[in-house]
């Protein structure tokens, strides 16, 4: 298992575009993804589970994901949460 620890730096925080493009990211991998927020852990491929968190501007979240693709998938992950542009 991988686990990365960042701070959120969308512009508008993880709303249900963001959240969509995240669960696009997510859904190629194999490996088992979560999200994790205020010691709540989400499917890191659910829409409702993501939205729940309140990711903003700002939080501090930890992506993990296990499985055989699971280092990828955490840097990729993380890499599009800590991304200013989206």
């Amino acid at each position: 298992m991988v686990t990365k620890q960042i701070v959120v730096m969308l512009k508008n925080g993880l709303h249900s575009k963001t959240a969509q493009d995240f669960i696009k990211k997510a859904s190629c991998f194999t490996s088992e993804i979560n999200v994790i927020r205020h010691n709540k852990i989400v499917d890191g491929k659910s829409l409702l589970g993501l939205l729940s968190l309140g990711i903003v501007n700002g939080s501090v979240v930890a992506v993990s994901a296990e499985g055989s693709d699971e280092k990828e998938a955490v840097e990729l992950l993380t890499s599009y949460l800590k991304s200013k542009d989206s």
